[in-house]
């Protein structure tokens, strides 16, 4: 690696750092709008938030890597070419290839670590998320349960807290079981509390109240009062270790070759598209790159007509990510048209070589104003 390849590695590795950071915290931002409720009305620890948005963070990165990467070669070469550093690398013997060079080995070394992140990191961190979200909802009474309003707290399930004690205990309780519409249950209870039962699914433990039924077929009511009443909630309806996993949760193995449960058959074609997206992605780190680089150094130096070329450059991008988006879409309903994904990337990268490769654009006619060419 000579001085010239190690300079502007060390010029774009700044940037990249920076953009990375700044929009990695917008996503933050934004996805920590979803857990505001639970930090402040339900009870959610500080260090149990930050954990979640942690385990979140792969998948965050991996749609951050590319734009980033794209932002900062636009910035770097950008800001080296209004300095004229470019025009004396080109006077010195530098060639175009030499020139791309540091941009296209960072964005190869970025590639790798977008696949660590699709293909390890990204299901690990969702499934620790998705089970630690069943945790939450389970055993932890001040997530499900907000005081002085009606909480959907499993299927057919809808409870009223009146207020909570000091000690964690529930009081005003009124809880209206539906579960079975022929025989629909109401429950009042002075005061409950929220356990963990041996299944693993809480159960909502009732002191001092009255359970009412009513029979659909005879229109009697039924009236039983209780001193202690146990009412078991399936809220998630299946534990951790059994429920089914989602396409996001699941390693490339699982994916490629779903299993032979009811569920995997039934979604065996969003599976597949799933895994050849895993496999996909992480090089459209590359296709940035390339029509990035092919924008900024393409051409005749040129400080007024630059910008038309990185306005197109990132053009081509939104145009290429919408493309990538629709066609993950499409081989769900079509799995035939699964080369078409990887085609795409292939294309794309071409085409930023040989943008690359263009000596010369054709003049942009620009307007000239009357008032000025009079003056």
């Amino acid at each position: 690696m000579n001085h010239v390849t190690r300079y502007v590695l060390r010029q774009l590795v700044g940037p990249l750092a920076f953009i990375t950071v700044a929009l990695l915290a917008v996503v933050w931002l934004t996805q920590s709008l979803s857990f505001i409720d639970m930090i402040i009305n339900r009870g959610l620890s500080a260090f149990r938030f930050l954990n979640l948005l942690l385990l979140l963070t792969p998948g965050f990165l991996l749609l951050i890597m590319p734009i980033a990467l794209f932002s900062a070669i636009l910035y770097t070469y950008h800001r080296l070419t209004y300095d004229s550093e470019i025009v004396v690398m080109r006077a010195a013997g530098i060639s175009q290839n030499s020139l791309a060079g540091p941009a296209l080995a960072l964005a190869g070394m970025a590639t790798l670590v977008c696949y660590v992140l699709s293909l390890y990191l990204m299901p690990l961190g969702f499934r620790t998320f998705k089970d630690l979200q069943f945790v939450i909802r389970s055993n932890q009474a001040a997530v499900l349960l907000q005081d002085g309003a009606f909480n959907a707290i499993g299927k057919g399930v809808t409870a009223f807290i009146r207020e909570r004690g000091p000690n964690g205990e529930l009081r005003g309780i009124l809880v209206h079981d539906r579960r079975d519409p022929a025989r629909p249950v109401t429950l009042m209870a002075e005061q409950g509390v929220l356990l963990a039962g041996e299944n693993g699914k809480p159960r909502f433990v009732l002191f001092e109240g009255n359970r009412q039924e009513l029979e659909a077929g005879r229109n009697q009511l039924s009236l039983l009062y209780f001193e202690r009443y146990a009412l078991d909630l399936d809220i998630l309806g299946e534990p951790p270790a059994t429920r089914w996993r989602e396409p996001a949760e699941r390693y490339l193995s699982t994916l490629l070759w779903p299993g032979t449960s009811k569920d995997d058959v039934a979604y065996a074609n969003e599976l597949r598209a799933e895994g050849h997206n895993r496999l996909v992605m992480p090089l459209y780190t590359l296709v940035l790159a390339a029509l990035a680089v092919g924008a900024v150094l393409s051409g005749e130096f040129n400080r007024r007509g630059e910008w038309a070329r990185i306005v197109g450059a990132a053009a081509a991008s939104i145009l290429f990510e919408a493309l990538g988006l629709g066609l993950h879409s499409l081989i769900v309903r079509v799995p035939h048209l699964t080369p078409l994904l990887y085609l795409a990337p292939v294309a794309a990268m071409a085409a930023g070589i040989v943008i690359l490769r263009v000596r010369r654009w054709p003049a942009i006619p620009w307007p000239r104003l009357a008032w000025l060419t009079a003056a």
